[in-house]
């Protein structure tokens, strides 16, 4: 039997994870899915919050599904890495142990905080320090609201949500930069924690951990865990933990092109070899977020198909059953233009009824809104579609580059509708896929750090030929040039 590493890449997203085992190698690219499980937010109090006992136990099975997996693979794990999304966190006390489960980025708490921290530290400034563009979301107005509410008894360290997950695994204690760039609280030029927001904002900095690159060896996997887990000193590696960041190193990335990360959000942006901070980039609310290998994710956050997920749970609880497959196929056959939305608009973060909240924006902007879920879901997919083409044409405006195509990965990629909208409706061609580039992107860092592949150039050269893309080609028409005149007509007037 081969002694070939293989490397565990637990991908967390905003509500369920999966555990995917790899390797990456001249003969090609090996992901095998081992586990997946849920984890929905839930109250408690006080807060929506994430019950971190359940991530943590998703993760532990998904090492045992490994640890079966790996005989029929001809290896043995060698290292494990999680990515998550970012900024949300939870406060550990002296001895290590979790204080209370972390609140959820879409709790109400950090409603209103963006105008009080501009109105302690202005908008311009906190822009030029950090170059993060300004969500309520963000953890720098998350600590803020925990602050003011009170941080627990006992509080000694704060830990972004892949950072608990190592922590859990191998007692590290610190945070690995790509996910620390989305906290609002990095120096973009220095990547480390900003002494004066902490200072200005009294926000306590002796609890931040120490950052560390993408790549690094933050320890083995406890005793404890390779008893109860039937596997070896299995090396715990910090992938880019940000599942952007890992998206986008998962890539074969067309140099030039633009990438979009699509999933619950939709991370439209291109890869730069340096931050972007100027007052024209602080005014369109772009980000430099950190990437893998060096890298500078220049992006904007689009609501993504999040909208179209909260309808169908409300169809799915009426009674009406809407298969995804089936529901794309029959918005497919649907022609013309069903309406159109501003999908950023703040109305569609977190309402009680996304349907009505479509339903109402579509009245207020004078357009009949459609009661059948097909015209709806054309609505949602239809109006991301111009959402990604003005984001784009704003990069282009921003860099002074042109943008030849678009290289579209994560679940989104598998919804050939959207990516047909997506090239119609900026007029460039869409090259779709992998659907796993975020677990990917994770084992390459990890094979990198292992010295199996040199370079993240290397890495995609081996994704590109593994995991060849579809290619979308713009379909020009009368009726697409006009709705994407009324889009911007409805983007200029939300905007206002």
């Amino acid at each position: 039997m081969s002694d070939a590493p293989l490397h565990l890449a637990i991908d967390l997203g905003a509500g369920s994870g999966r555990a995917i085992l790899g390797r990456l190698s001249a003969s090609g690219v090996l992901l095998q899915e081992v586990h997946r499980f849920q984890y929905a937010p839930r109250q408690a109090a006080g807060h929506l919050r994430w019950e971190f006992g359940a991530v943590l136990d998703g993760i532990r099975h998904g090492i045992r599904c490994a640890q079966t997996a790996v005989s029929s693979l001809d290896g043995h794990i060698d290292s494990i890495g999680v990515d998550s999304w970012g900024v949300d966190y939870g406060l550990l006390d002296e001895s290590g142990s979790l204080i209370e489960d972390p609140v959820c980025y879409r709790d109400a708490r950090t409603a209103g905080l963006v105008d009080d921290v501009c109105g302690r530290i202005s908008r311009e400034e906190i822009f030029a320090r950090t170059g993060i563009q300004f969500l309520p979301l963000n953890t720098l107005y998350q600590l803020v609201a925990h602050l003011r509410e009170g941080l627990p008894a006992g509080t000694a360290q704060l830990l972004l949500v892949p950072d608990l997950c190592h922590h859990a695994l191998c007692d590290s204690r610190v945070t690995e930069r790509t996910n620390a760039s989305t906290t609002q609280l990095l120096r973009v030029d220095e990547g480390r924690w900003d002494p004066l927001l902490f200072e200005r904002l009294g926000l306590p900095l002796q609890i931040m951990p120490d950052v560390v690159p993408a790549g690094t060896e933050l320890g083995t996997l406890s005793t404890r865990h390779q008893r109860e887990l039937s596997v070896g000193p299995v090396r715990v590696i910090a992938p880019a933990t940000h599942d952007t960041a890992s998206a986008v190193a998962g890539t074969p990335l067309t140099p030039g092109w633009a990438y979009i990360s699509s999933g619950t959000w939709s991370l439209v942006g291109v890869e730069r070899d340096t931050p972007l901070v100027n007052s024209a980039v602080a005014h369109a609310n772009f980000t430099n977020e950190a990437g893998a290998a060096g890298t500078v994710c220049f992006l904007k956050n689009v609501r993504g198909l999040w909208i179209l997920e909260a309808c169908r749970r409300e169809w799915e609880t009426a009674g009406v059953k809407c298969d995804l497959a089936t529901l794309l196929d029959e918005v497919d056959a649907v022609g013309g233009i069903a309406g159109l939305v501003f999908p950023d608009h703040p109305r569609f973060f977190n309402p009680p009824s996304m349907i009505a909240e479509l339903r109402r924006h579509l009245i207020e902007t004078k357009q009949p809104p459609p009661d059948e879920p097909v015209l709806l879901a054309k609505v949602i997919l239809d109006s991301l579609a111009f959402r990604y083409a003005s984001v784009i044409n704003t990069i282009e405006a921003l860099t002074g580059r042109h943008i030849p195509g678009i290289h579209i990965v994560g679940g989104g990629a598998l919804n050939g509708y959207l990516n047909q909208a997506t090239a119609n409706a900026t007029g460039r061609p869409v090259l779709a896929g992998p659907a796993e580039a975020t677990a990917t992107g994770n084992l390459v860092v990890q094979a990198i750090a292992r010295g199996e592949v040199p370079s993240l150039a290397n890495a995609r050269d081996l994704i590109e030929r593994a995991m060849r893309p579809k290619c979308f080609t713009p379909r020009a028409s009368v009726q697409w040039i006009a709705a994407g005149r009324r889009y911007g007509d409805i983007e200029e007037q939300c905007a206002a």
